[in-house]
């Protein structure tokens, strides 16, 4: 069963936060994979490759490989607001946990990164899949508030909520880690 979980916010806050929590994921021997939510002007290809001149006369889906890695384009012929979540979760590897970093709209539990003195709405306020907003202050919200700087607490919550109790013989916290400040 593939457990998710997503990061939502600000960009710095989440982008940054994300690799932390993967770090430490792994660092407890757990499998880990990502699937960040990027811009639409974002193309990692460039005009004048092979790969570039194939997605341009109309190949759907090209893959970039090499002995260490490859790349999945698949090109999108119509505007979507957000990717289907699940479409994209079902390509990957079995893995433990995979962490959505952006996806807001996705239905997975969400934990908010924000900057302490940001001067937008809270998505934690409407969205009832926020479980948690993580920032490097306390601040008042309807969710438990998790320090941005405490990454090992952070991933004890991801762990609890995503998967609710892994047989990977860790330690769990409880429910109620993250309490409001």
């Amino acid at each position: 069963m593939t457990r998710v979980f997503g990061v939502v916010g600000a960009c710095a806050a989440k982008s940054g936060l994300v690799p932390k929590l993967v770090a430490e994921l792994t660092g407890r021997g757990l499998r880990v994979s990502t699937i960040k939510h990027v811009p639409d002007e974002l193309d990692l290809d460039r005009p004048g490759t092979g790969s570039w001149a194939q997605r341009e006369a109309g190949a759907e889906e090209i893959i970039l490989a090499s002995g260490t890695r490859h790349l999945l384009m698949r090109e999108l012929r119509r505007a979507e607001d957000e990717p289907d979540v699940d479409e994209l979760i079902a390509r990957l590897s079995p893995v433990d946990i995979v962490l959505l970093e952006g996806f807001r709209l996705s239905p997975y539990p969400k934990l908010e990164a924000v900057r302490a003195g940001q001067d937008r709405r809270l998505l934690a306020l409407d969205d009832p899949s926020v479980l948690a907003v993580a920032s490097d202050a306390p601040m008042t919200a309807p969710v438990p508030w998790l320090a941005l700087g405490d990454v090992p607490r952070m991933a004890n919550f991801v762990i609890f909520h995503a998967a609710g109790l892994l047989a990977h013989g860790l330690s769990m916290p409880a429910p109620g880690c993250g309490a409001m400040a």
